[in-house]
């Protein structure tokens, strides 16, 4: 029977690997001590509510959040699942798609079967909710009633799969200086399940007065 013999490796190769095994190693430690004083997916969620609305167009990774302290509904999904990878949950996106409207991303996470989510909006109603909902499409719903435009027409229509952000590890998206487009070109790609159907959409009742103000409620214009 041979020997063990200890693996010894060169200092710059063990930190490699290292990090091929804890991603969350590229943050630095003040940025983990940052994202791991959240503790929970709802500190998560009041850590991005006290973000003002970022109103350009770009998509900031998670570091880059950190460093401006601002964020819009991409940057602020991809921040949540980075802070959620963290906190110990696998790092989920998710896509709601609209008609007549803009899309909607969001950080989903589950515990004990049940769906859950934290999200950046410059909507009210479209950010958190808690981890009540047996499956995708129940918790979607629970975004249709609020989600419309301005012109007080509902617009959800569909929502993607979870989409697992460690498969773009390799390219560093917690931590690019460059912004990672590839993550908003990937959701557009993925198939996305119908909400609702076309049937259905004739028959839908204008948003009232009250509830497109309610939402509009703190709503950075830009």
């Amino acid at each position: 029977m041979r020997s063990r013999v200890p693996l010894r490796l060169k200092p710059k190769l063990k930190l490699k690997l290292f990090m091929a095994l804890d991603p969350n190693s590229n943050f630095t430690p003040a940025e983990l001590r940052k994202i791991r004083s959240l503790k929970t997916p709802c500190g998560v969620q009041k850590f991005l509510d006290s973000l003002p609305y970022h109103l350009e167009d770009t998509s900031w990774s998670p570091r880059k959040v950190l460093r401006h302290g601002t964020a819009h509904c991409l940057e602020g999904a991809i921040f949540g699942a980075a802070a959620l990878r963290v906190l110990g949950f696998p790092p989920l996106l998710w896509d709601l798609e609209a008609d007549y409207d803009t899309d909607h991303v969001l950080a989903i996470f589950k515990v004990r079967g049940h769906w859950g989510a934290v999200a950046k909006s410059n909507w009210s109603g479209c950010r958190y909710r808690e981890p009540i909902h047996r499956s995708l499409r129940e918790l979607a719903l629970t975004y249709f009633n609020l989600y419309c435009n301005r012109r007080k027409q509902r617009t959800l229509r569909r929502y993607s799969r979870p989409v697992n952000l460690a498969r773009f590890d390799h390219l560093h998206w917690m931590t690019a200086e460059k912004d990672p487009w590839f993550i908003a070109e990937y959701l557009c790609e993925i198939p996305h399940m119908p909400l609702v159907k076309p049937s259905m959409v004739k028959r839908f009742c204008p948003v009232d007065d009250r509830l497109l103000r309610a939402e509009l409620t703190d709503h950075r214009w830009k």
